[in-house]
């Protein structure tokens, strides 16, 4: 009587390709997280260099000191033509005009930013410094600095706490 030999992968086979793959995801994972972080914390710069460029703008255009918060930055609507209210320097999203922000924050990327005008007069048309930090929503998994620019347009940053002007520069 002859056995048919029946094709296909064993039991054994299988855990060991499964063990493969487990190991090879293990070490793809953090790299993955990493990666993220790094494309986060790159985002975030690029968007306080562009804020700055938008408020020495501001400023140089309407001779009005700095703005007084993100929305003034923002376009204008209803087919308006920019002005000091809406100077159409950065997009709705950077003007916090929308739903994950207001005229002093907004969140982008996993970064939250925030603006507070400084100095001892901040009416609007006096405001003659500026403060924008960038903060991840969780350190360590949105992003591991925090970044912090004022007028000077230097960039500073902080691995473990909220950046300040104390920091150093990037």
């Amino acid at each position: 009587m002859r056995r048919h030999r029946q094709s296909g992968f064993s039991l054994i086979e299988l855990l060991i390709v499964v063990a493969i793959i487990l190991i090879i995801a293990a070490i793809a994972i953090p790299n993955l997280l990493k990666s993220k972080m790094a494309a986060n914390e790159a985002s975030a710069t690029a968007t306080v260099r562009m804020l700055n460029n938008a408020e020495v703008m501001f400023a140089a255009t309407y001779s009005s000191g700095y703005s007084d918060g993100f929305n003034r930055l923002g376009p204008p609507t209803g087919g308006q033509q920019p002005d000091s209210n809406n100077a159409d320097l950065v997009d709705p999203v950077l003007s916090g005009r929308t739903g994950t922000g207001n005229n002093t924050s907004f969140m982008k990327g996993g970064y939250i930013f925030s603006y507070q005008a400084a100095g001892t007069n901040t009416t609007f048309g006096s405001i003659a410094a500026y403060q924008i930090s960038a903060d991840p929503q969780a350190r360590g998994s949105s992003g591991q600095r925090s970044f912090f620019t004022n007028e000077p347009l230097v960039i500073r940053a902080n691995g473990t706490t909220t950046a300040t002007a104390n920091d150093l520069p990037m």
